[in-house]
């Protein structure tokens, strides 16, 4: 069957994109940036907390400046793409498939993001341009192509980023992934509460896809600045909103919380599964997938943030990588967390396959987090589906921009409308792709970001010394000034 062929081809696919190589190159850049800039994501942090919290009350002085958006509304568009089902269904599977101390990679992969990610949100100001409708324009392909001279090399390089970005949007995590998880998990909750038939699941599907379709399509038409308006406003709600739910979960298992951490960094380097005794996942398994879901959930490495950041009304490259660089913070070590918590306390981990379980009801993706969230609580599923839904939403909206941008890179503005038109028809279609051959949408993601990363990983690396000289120069002698 062509379905059954496409899975096993995306399975080794993912697997050797994610393989040491990429790995590696990931943690080297992220690891060089943090030494350049002399750790800037623990001795700026409170700086760039400070920024953000300006940004929240309207205090950040950039009514004035050059730009499309808010610092804010910036990082919340970046926040949108980021924040979504990689944090509900992403962090799941990483679970299922690398144990319980994939989590850890995320976390140690996630710190050096940090320094990846306030690279990204720099450079992507220092080297924006105007584009041909007035608005900003930039992103990797940009700070690519001019910050290493704009050479026959360098447009290579960007233009390859463009490339990869523009289909790893239509393909990737950020499309399809969203609403197959929206979906599945809506019809899975439908089903519990005898609300829709077994038989009617593809029916449900179907209709949630073409409401997701019309939903997407109606902010994406208005551009930046409307993709800007919405996540600055659904973003805050929804963190908050996820936070509140695993509060109820935290409190009931507060006694068994270091034991859930002791777990984790015990399974981290276990090359033995801690159940039965039996051979389970490896290091390895644990570090590949701790780590690529890790930069499925916070794009630290991709670029992709960067594209909205570039649209910030700020002069000051500092600033906006300062802010940038907390996404990393709220995604992976806050929100993250919150998901491995609930899944580890709960005990759900141990009907996955990683933890050789066989039964019948094998979990994986969300339906391992709403299992969890539904041993707590009753409604603890229906709670994920909400969160799955506005997360995913944001995620699709943001994502759509991205690829946007990389599309109007290579073939200029005539390309925006056929983008988008693309771009919601692929996520219906992910919407309606259910049962095991799901795997294929998230293979898939896992390899789109992958081929998107390698080039702008490479930028980051080569313009590294550029950004610490200049960040040096930025926080010396006072002046560099908040907001």
């Amino acid at each position: 069957m062509i379905l059954d062929k496409l899975l096993d081809f995306t399975i080794k696919s993912s697997d050797f994109m994610w393989g040491l190589q990429t790995i590696a190159l990931l943690l080297l850049a992220g690891v060089i940036l943090t030494l350049l800039t002399r750790f800037v994501q623990i001795t700026k942090l409170g700086k760039s907390i400070k920024l953000v919290l300006l940004g929240a009350v309207g205090k950040d002085k950039s009514k004035d400046k050059e730009g499309d958006i808010t610092p804010f509304a910036a990082l919340m568009t970046a926040l949108a793409a980021t924040v979504g089902n990689g944090n509900i269904a992403g962090v799941a599977t990483a679970i299922a498939s690398g144990g319980p101390g994939a989590p850890f990679w995320m976390w140690l992969s996630g710190f050096f993001g940090m320094a990846t990610k306030y690279a990204e949100g720099y450079l992507g100001v220092r080297f924006r341009k105007v584009a041909e409708d007035g608005t900003m324009a930039g992103g990797p392909m940009y700070y690519i192509r001019y910050g290493l001279g704009d050479n026959a090399f360098s447009r290579f390089l960007g233009g390859m980023f463009a490339i990869c970005g523009g289909m790893a949007a239509l393909l990737g995590t950020g499309n399809m992934a969203q609403s197959n998880s929206i979906t599945l998990g809506a019809v899975e909750q439908l089903k519990k509460y005898g609300i829709i038939s077994e038989s009617s699941g593809t029916t449900y599907s179907v209709l949630i896809g073409f409401v997701l379709v019309i939903l997407v399509g109606m902010v994406i038409i208005g551009g930046i600045k409307r993709i800007g308006a919405v996540a600055e406003k659904i973003v805050p709600f929804m963190i908050l909103f996820y936070f509140g739910g695993a509060l109820i979960i935290l409190i009931k298992y507060f006694t068994a919380i270091p034991a859930a951490f002791a777990l984790i960094f015990k399974c981290a380097f276990s090359f033995k599964a801690v159940v039965g005794g039996a051979v389970g996942v490896t290091i390895k398994e644990a570090v590949r997938f701790g780590v690529a879901r890790g930069v499925l959930s916070n794009e630290a490495g991709l670029g992709s943030a960067s594209i909205a950041q570039s649209a910030s009304k700020t002069e000051n490259p500092s600033e906006m990588g300062l802010v940038a660089m907390t996404g990393v913070l709220i995604d992976t070590i806050i929100v993250n967390t919150l998901t491995t918590l609930s899944i580890i306390l709960t005990g759900a981990w141990v009907y996955t396959r990683a933890a050789n379980y066989t039964g019948p009801n094998q979990l994986d993706s969300i339906a391992l987090t709403q299992y969890a969230w539904d041993s707590v609580f009753t409604g603890g599923g229906v709670f994920i589906v909400f969160a799955s839904l506005m997360f995913g939403f944001t995620t699709l909206i943001g994502w759509s921009y991205y690829g946007e941008q990389c599309f109007e890179y290579l073939f200029g503005l005539r390309a925006v409308k056929p983008y988008r038109l693309v771009y919601i028809l692929l996520i219906f279609f992910g919407a309606v792709l259910q049962g095991n051959y799901i795997r294929i949408v998230w293979n898939i993601g896992d390899t789109a970001n992958a081929f998107m990363a390698i080039p702008n990983l490479i930028g980051l690396i080569l313009l590294s010394v550029l950004v610490a000289r200049e960040t040096r120069q930025a926080f010396s002698k006072n002046k560099f000034e908040l907001g």
